[in-house]
């Protein structure tokens, strides 16, 4: 079986969970990390029993036994980062956002191209067996008249920010933010199922350190109202409040629900018009509708499926995803710059 020999660039909780699911291909080799400390790097290296630490993403660039980096560092390293990679030879899958910008994402693209690896966004989310289930379901509900989806997670470092300190995730020179953290979560599967819509308005909170709102500060949470002919999507997203709200994809026929947008739980449907009481049983005031459960078997450590992409991908010769394609993350980042 061939092996892709692979480096991470950064040692956070998001490389933990990728390792995870790396574990269920066989074709995963794991051979460096990057950290920017060396007692960093060789604490996490030590935990895979990993030999090669690198403090130098130059050198690790040069290595020419590596055939493939992850690279889940904040947002503003994405594009530099991956394009010094690219340039060596290196395949790369970049955490999502692939970058902060549209035209930054466009360089990367370009870069894969003329250094022919692959490079692809790991927009998890899009790859998992549920959100195909989701798409082959939309027949059933159709037309499609209003889709649904939110991420609101109160932030682990918000206290830190409201005590006045700026964190990586608060940090506007980091270039994240709740719309790129979170709300892409909810961007990202509305332009796989639908496409770019005709019109996009947003609204948004932005805060300073110590919980000031101010217009110069990082946005922490949004509302984005997308126009499709027919139809509109609404997408929210917080990093200072929580919501437990399903994913609703709401049709004429019915409605298609998933418990929890980054995961894709658990889809179901629920037919409009369709009672689940059985034949003789008397009706009541509000019968429970119909509901078919759409779900499909997935693996729990499930960024097991973007590397399984990424790996078919370097394999079969391809620079671009089939699903995560260049051409949705760039119209992903188009909607957040409008």
């Amino acid at each position: 079986m061939n092996k892709v020999r692979f480096a991470t660039v950064g040692s956070n909780v998001i490389v933990d969970s990728f390792l995870a699911g790396a574990v269920h291909d066989e074709r995963f080799a794991f051979e460096a990390v990057y950290s920017r400390t060396e007692q960093r790097g060789k604490e996490f290296a030590s935990k895979y029993g990993v030999k090669k630490v690198y403090t130098s993403l130059e050198e690790l660039a040069a290595d020419n036994d590596i055939d493939a980096v992850y690279i889940a560092t904040p947002n503003r390293c994405h594009a530099s980062q991956a394009i010094l990679m690219m340039e060596h030879g290196k395949h790369v899958l970049c955490e999502k956002p692939m970058a902060p910008t549209y035209k930054e994402a466009f360089e990367m693209i370009q870069c894969a191209g003329h250094n022919n690896v692959a490079l692809m966004e790991a927009m998890k989310s899009t790859l998992l067996p549920n959100f195909e289930a989701v798409r082959a379901a939309l027949s059933k509900i159709a037309p499609v008249r209003r889709y649904f989806a939110q991420f609101c997670q109160y932030s682990s470092r918000y206290d830190k920010f409201l005590n006045g300190e700026a964190a990586n995730a608060f940090n506007p020179e980091m270039k994240g933010g709740a719309l790129l953290d979170l709300g892409v979560y909810g961007i990202a599967p509305m332009v796989h199922l639908f496409g770019m819509p005709a019109r996009v308005q947003k609204s948004e909170t932005r805060m300073a350190p110590g919980g000031v709102v101010s217009d110069k500060g990082i946005d922490v949470q949004g509302t984005l109202l997308a126009t499709y002919p027919g139809m509109e999507g609404i997408i929210m997203y917080s990093k200072i409040s929580d919501s437990t709200l399903p994913v609703e994809i709401q049709g004429e026929k019915g409605r298609i629900l998933i418990r929890k947008l980054s995961q894709m739980t658990a889809p179901y449907i629920e037919y409009r018009g369709v009672t689940a009481r059985k034949p003789g049983e008397p009706a009541l005031d509000y019968d429970e509708p119909l509901v078919e459960d759409i779900a499909v078997e997935t693996i729990t450590d499930n960024m097991y499926y973007e590397l399984r992409e990424f790996i078919d991908m370097i394999l079969s010769g391809r620079i671009e995803s089939a699903e995560n394609t260049f051409e949705r993350t760039l119209e992903v980042l188009r909607i957040c710059e409008m």
